[in-house]
């Protein structure tokens, strides 16, 4: 089971990288760079991964809800940085 949900989050993470190849496809107002696409990819990965790690390691379910909830939350404060940033990072796009 734990290796199906490994890979289950990996095919998400490519369905959701392929929102944005598409939509370049049909717009130009899309316009990811390779760049765009491995950060991102990172990104999601390092999220899926830490939450499960939350998963296999948390017995209680409310526990696994607060600290699935503290990834997810850190997961979208580094995306919004990353896509408008909101703390002006370095890191932020220019």
């Amino acid at each position: 089971m734990k290796i199906n949900r490994i890979t289950f989050i990996f095919s998400t993470i490519v369905l959701l990288l392929m929102v944005p190849l598409l939509a370049m496809q049909f717009t130009n107002e899309v316009n990811w760079t390779l760049s765009d696409f491995v950060i991102a990819g990172i990104l999601l990965s390092v999220t899926g991964l830490a939450i499960e790690l939350v998963l296999r390691n948390v017995k209680t379910t409310k526990n696994r809800l607060i600290f699935c909830g503290i990834v997810l939350l850190v997961f979208l404060v580094i995306w919004a940085e990353l896509a408008v940033g909101i703390f002006g990072s370095p890191f932020a796009g220019s």
